[in-house]
């Protein structure tokens, strides 16, 4: 999980008031190195697993850079607000993150490693690491580590609020697959940024192929099929971490994830119906089977958007935290989890998915073609067009 403040482990961040007062902030200028810039996904989740091996602590200068850099380097920018005066161990963070400026996400994941990097050559020998999943494995969208016995896939477009395009569809299917084969014991989904993920990039329905509409609708379909199966057919235990508003397709999964964990702020929204469309992801079949018919249809037929708690309370969420303890509360339960017989528990999720898979596979299977028809219907048509309009005017 990219969990900035995980990376600090095993030093613990000075939380001391006196000690935090006396902490002068480095400047954070950043510097190119003699490397051509242009680090890669596959390098920045490299670099970030070296981290990790260090034994020695660089001291609160050097890991409040790592931290800036590392934020910056996923979310661009910092436009959080700034944390109160008294809240100390945040403001020093913040103002880190605040000093970088406009330096671009590459610029910073370049600096990111190259300081990492050093850190690491200036303690000698490589030590053990852990990986990105998948050596050859390169993304655009995702982060994708394998660390602890647990291999994260990391939704990375924070400044798109994790919207799901055609591109990102495909990776995550990749990162199934590799996932699935890899030595972890457990996998984790979660999100960059404050969401966890805002459905469909409706930008998807913009590019027309050659073959036209019907083409376009086909081939989602088809792409959806296969993305659902992913999740349906994946062999050991996956775990949401929900980190943020979740909205369409990253709601309707849920129902075939075995553990779902999320913070008090997120928020579970599928508004099907308001644009044209109807229910993906086997939530036709897996939502009547949790919460029944009548609460299920609230939100897979009236568009009602539930809070953390109400969707624990239906059976969609596993455990609510605080947002405040969020990702340390899960991040030790998940690393409890990955501790267990993995083949024990592979074998055991089989036995408690058998009796279903096959209808969740016939509810995929029914659910592409309505949708394939919904999309080339003239009311979805209309609806999208509404949504992209009112956003315009924004």
């Amino acid at each position: 999980m990219a969990v900035p403040l995980s990376l600090f482990s095993p030093w613990r961040f000075v939380r001391s008031t006196r000690l935090i007062k006396g902490l002068r902030i480095p400047a954070l200028q950043l510097h190119t190195t003699g490397s051509v810039m242009g680090v890669t996904v596959e390098d920045f989740n490299h670099a970030k697993a070296q981290l990790n091996t260090l034994k020695k602590d660089p001291g609160n200068e050097v890991k409040l850079k790592i931290y800036a850099l590392f934020k910056q380097a996923t979310q661009g920018p910092c436009s959080t607000p700034k944390p109160g005066m008294l809240d100390f161990v945040n403001k020093v963070k913040w103002d880190a993150w605040k000093s970088l400026g406009s330096v671009s996400q590459d610029e910073a994941r370049q600096e990111y490693v190259d300081l990492i990097s050093s850190l690491v050559g200036a303690e000698g020998p490589a030590q053990a690491t852990a990986k990105p999943s998948g050596s050859s494995a390169a993304y655009e969208t995702l982060l994708v580590t394998t660390e602890d016995n647990i291999t994260t896939i990391l939704l990375n477009r924070p400044t798109k609020k994790n919207a799901i395009t055609v591109e990102m569809y495909n990776e995550i299917v990749k990162a199934l697959e590799l996932a699935g084969k890899d030595d972890s014991v457990i996998t984790v989904l979660t999100g960059s940024g404050d969401f966890y993920c805002s459905g469909n990039d409706l930008n998807n329905f913009t590019k027309i192929p050659d073959g036209g509409i019907e083409k376009m609708a086909k081939d989602s379909g088809e792409l959806l099929r296969g993305f659902v199966k992913a999740f349906i057919d994946f062999p050991k235990p996956l775990i949401g971490v929900i980190n943020g508003p979740a909205v369409g397709v990253s709601v309707t999964l849920l129902g075939l994830f075995d553990v779902v964990y999320a913070t008090e702020r997120a928020t579970f929204h599928t508004p099907f119906s308001q644009l044209g469309q109807s229910p993906e992801g086997c939530s036709s079949y897996t939502f009547p089977k949790m919460m029944g018919t009548a609460k299920a249809g609230e939100m897979l037929l009236f568009n009602k958007k539930l809070t953390a708690n109400e969707a624990c309370q239906r059976g969609l969420v596993t455990e609510v935290f605080p947002d405040s303890s969020f990702q340390t509360e899960v991040r030790t339960r998940l690393k409890a989890y990955a501790q267990l017989p993995r083949n024990s528990l592979a074998l055991s999720k089989q036995l408690v998915r058998a009796v279903d898979k096959e209808r969740l596979h016939a509810a995929n299977n029914q659910e592409v073609e309505r949708l394939m028809e919904r999309w080339l219907s003239e009311e979805c048509m209309n609806a999208i067009m509404s949504f992209f309009q009112a956003r315009a005017r924004l």
